[in-house]
């Protein structure tokens, strides 16, 4: 056995007790024997600490021979486990836990007295209802576990922990309804975490999904399903799907994952079923005017000997020197860069940024002749449309089809068009999911009663809940 005091100097070092301002080490009696204990300022519970310090300090540490026999009398603050693996020692302290050696036990007693730093619950920006609940994750996953369990009170609901990621050690929990999710599902996501060999999860939840889904980066449609919201989570949990739950993410993902899956919204089940299948429809034709409308406008105009005359309201009349093609990717682009700005923009400054780009988008750009006033309707329309659908990747995912699609026009004419369109419904049934029956589920392989109830808002019964 190590010597006592040559333990806690090896321990100060490899801690960085003295050289970071945040680690404390600090020297107690248990009952006649030396000890020390190792925390992280900013994560202990200081009253807890200091109640287990009294205890320790008043025990006959002759009847405690043992570091179990010690956890077993004397220590009933707080859940208390014994460590002997150092590695495993030093992401315990640095996650939070109280690390206490004493003199003549073997290994070190890890203390859960613990406390993370993290924001209040509230509803997320970006999901917002006007019925139901108004919370939302936080960073903090043991504050996002006790939102799951208060809404489902059953010991069938699993959160199983795992840790990834070499100096990070992130957390990560698969969460699941025993009985309902299928096994063979996670087991294929228990190897993918498994198998994550990374030095740091540095981006968290972002960096757990490049390593956990198939490796087509020229494929823009998304394989993963995000949402804050517990209610939305807690449904997936009901419906036999998988979260996977990343410390210091307030986003959960949704796994399996298709692509039917984007047309469901919370506000759909907060109003009355007819209210919420007509929102559903609303939100699937936008969608797909957000692709379509541009490209079939552009189409259209480009050659104005071939429009019909009921159409002819559609071309445009003022004279214009920047091709059209070129007008309708700047303003796509330009949309984009606004969008930037806008999240470095202070809340003071957000509305007159709003004006300021206003401006310089409408009436400047067409008195300048860059722009035409029907590009810049046709691309209001498609940017305001865009917020329609909650998901930011499939938003993107849409917008580069949307681009592509204009480019082939541009190209090839109606062939484009049609090659265009071909590509896309290819490039959607290629799409590998992380887990599931295919991203075209329930379409391919084809189930008739998953696919009615992603189209249409059903009551809720006994049978679908």
């Amino acid at each position: 056995m190590e010597d006592f005091t040559a333990s806690c100097q090896r321990l100060d070092a490899l801690l960085g007790v003295g050289r970071n301002f945040d680690v404390l080490g600090r020297n107690i009696t248990v009952g006649q024997r030396r000890g020390r204990l190792w925390v992280v300022v900013g994560f202990v519970k200081d009253e807890l600490v200091e109640r287990l310090v009294g205890t320790l300090q008043r025990l006959d540490a002759t009847r405690c021979p043992t570091a179990e026999t010690l956890i077993a009398h004397s220590i009933n603050i707080a859940d208390a486990v014994v460590e002997r693996d150092e590695a495993k020692i030093l992401t315990a302290v640095f996650s939070g836990k109280t690390l206490l050696v004493v003199e003549g036990y073997d290994g070190g007693i890890l203390l859960e007295a613990k406390t993370y730093p993290t924001r209040a619950v509230k509803e997320p920006d970006t999901s917002k209802v006007l019925r139901g609940s108004h919370d939302g994750f936080t960073e903090n996953i043991m504050q996002n576990a006790a939102l799951l369990r208060r809404r489902i009170r059953t010991p069938e609901l699993t959160l199983e922990r795992h840790q990834i990621g070499g100096r990070s050690a992130c957390d990560v929990a698969l969460v699941y309804l025993k009985g309902e999710a299928e096994e063979a599902q996670l087991d294929i996501l228990r190897r993918k975490l498994a198998a994550i060999d990374v030095g740091s999860i540095a981006m968290s939840q972002e960096s757990v999904a490049e390593c956990i889904v198939p490796k087509q980066w020229w494929n823009p449609f998304p394989k993963i399903r995000y949402t804050e919201r517990p209610d939305v989570a807690t449904a997936a949990i009901m419906e036999g799907g998988i979260l996977l739950m990343v410390d210091n993410s307030a986003s959960l993902m949704v796994l399996p994952t298709s692509l039917f899956s984007f047309a469901e919204e919370v506000n759909d089940y907060y109003f009355p079923p007819l209210i919420g299948s007509y929102l559903r429809i609303v939100r699937l034709t936008v969608l797909f005017l957000t692709v379509f409308i541009t490209p079939l406008w552009y189409l259209l105009v480009k050659d104005p000997a071939r429009l019909h005359e009921n159409f002819h309201f559609l071309l445009i009349e003022d004279e214009y020197f920047v091709p059209l093609i070129l007008q309708l990717l700047l303003v796509e682009f330009i949309i984009d860069v606004l969008k930037l700005a806008s999240l470095n923009t202070p809340d003071a400054l957000s509305n007159s940024f709003s004006m300021l780009g206003a401006l310089i988008l409408g009436d400047f750009a067409v008195q300048a002749r860059w722009l035409v006033a029907e590009v810049l309707v046709y691309m209001a329309f498609v940017a305001v449309a865009g917020y329609a659908q909650h998901s930011y990747e499939m938003g993107y995912a849409c917008k580069l089809v949307r681009m592509s699609l204009l480019i082939l026009i541009w190209l090839l004419d109606i062939w484009g068009f049609v090659i265009g369109v071909v590509l896309s419904i290819a490039l959607i049934a290629s799409t590998k999911t992380v887990v599931g029956k295919g991203y075209l589920y329930p379409l391919v392989p084809f189930n008739g009663k998953q696919l009615r109830r992603i189209m249409r808002r059903r009551p809720i019964s006994k049978e679908n809940t």
